[in-house]
């Protein structure tokens, strides 16, 4: 093909994809939205996304005018929803909503359709929500301190269960091994019930797992509370030490909820929808219904959400690899 048949061929395509932007940067300024948005959601229904995405999305549509759509598209630990909403058209009506394991998969995952970065751009943070670190009441730890002395101990004895590989509860473990040279081990279950059922029972006897999943078990005596993986304490359990606090230097495990629209979606969607996110969390009753999941209500910019996965992809694969965590 000569350069000008070529020349022939991509004027046309050049001159739809122009048409295309123009289209979309007119629908964001011009009455945007004006039909239903779909929050893809890439995990199963009843998980602990889902329940954050159901919290906020009536208060969404009642913000936006439009029905907010929840489409669970679960499988490939997140990463089939999370390809099905980077492969949308950039219009503002597919929004990602995930949590942390966004900035997680790309480690675990080395090989996913999409990039995190370049296919995404972020809206804001929805809620945060600390790991938390659980232990059966036999245990002989009731501190971080203690748990420490006991696992130098005995390497390689003392083991801790999680809801996955590569799960933010595993990834806490491990962090938690490197910091501090313990070596404790790491039992990983497929879901929360199973791994707490096996740590009352006591064939475990440590936890890594989301504070809603464990709080009924804590409040009961069924299990005690050692810590939590943020740098400031839970409200939910404002009584449980950080895991900083208890003296393990540069610890923080975040789990997060957050939304992204596909990369190209123009500004004045962004900014719509940003804007949407931060009324929606600032609202006394969905604060309350977050808190009553474990999470706090977030808010904030892009730009800081931005920086947020920006900072965890490296932070990630470099414990994955130390850690040696691979795939199931």
């Amino acid at each position: 093909m000569t350069g000008s048949t070529l020349a022939r061929w991509l004027r046309p395509l050049l001159a739809a994809a122009a048409s295309l932007a123009i289209v979309f940067g007119a629908a964001a300024q011009n009455g945007y939205p004006d039909k239903p948005i779909k929050f893809v959601v890439p995990y199963p229904p009843g998980g602990g996304t889902d329940v954050i995405a159901r919290i906020v999305q009536g208060k969404f549509q009642q913000l936006l005018g439009q029905p907010i759509v929840i489409d669970n598209r679960g499988g490939g630990g997140g990463s089939l929803g999370t390809d099905i909403a980077a492969k949308s058209l950039p219009d503002g009506y597919t929004v990602l909503f995930t949590l942390s394991s966004h900035t997680i998969n790309p480690a675990i995952y080395p090989k996913l359709p999409f990039d995190t970065l370049k296919d995404f751009e972020p809206i804001g943070t929805v809620a945060s929500l600390p790991q938390i670190l659980v232990a059966h009441p036999a245990f002989p730890a009731n501190t971080v301190a203690e748990l420490i002395k006991v696992a130098k101990e005995r390497p390689g004895f003392v083991q801790f269960a999680s809801v996955g590989n590569g799960s933010p509860g595993h990834l806490a473990g491990e962090l938690f091994n490197i910091r501090t040279g313990a070596d404790i081990v790491h039992v990983p279950y497929r879901g929360g019930g199973p791994a707490i059922n096996d740590v009352v029972g006591g064939q475990v006897p440590l936890l890594w797992v989301s504070i809603p999943a464990a709080a009924q078990f804590v409040k009961t005596g069924r299990l005690k509370a050692l810590a939590v993986s943020t740098t400031r304490r839970s409200a939910a359990f404002p009584d449980v030490p950080t895991v900083q606090e208890a003296g393990v230097a540069d610890f923080e495990v975040d789990s997060w909820y957050a939304m992204f629209v596909p990369g190209k979606t123009p500004k004045p969607v962004i900014d719509k929808l940003n804007k949407a996110l931060n009324q929606v969390v600032a609202d006394p009753e969905i604060r309350e219904k977050l808190l009553a999941q474990g999470s706090e209500g977030v808010g904030g910019s892009p730009e800081m959400l931005g920086k947020v996965v920006a900072a965890e992809l490296p932070k990630w694969a470099k414990l994955v690899k130390q850690a040696n965590i691979k795939a199931d």
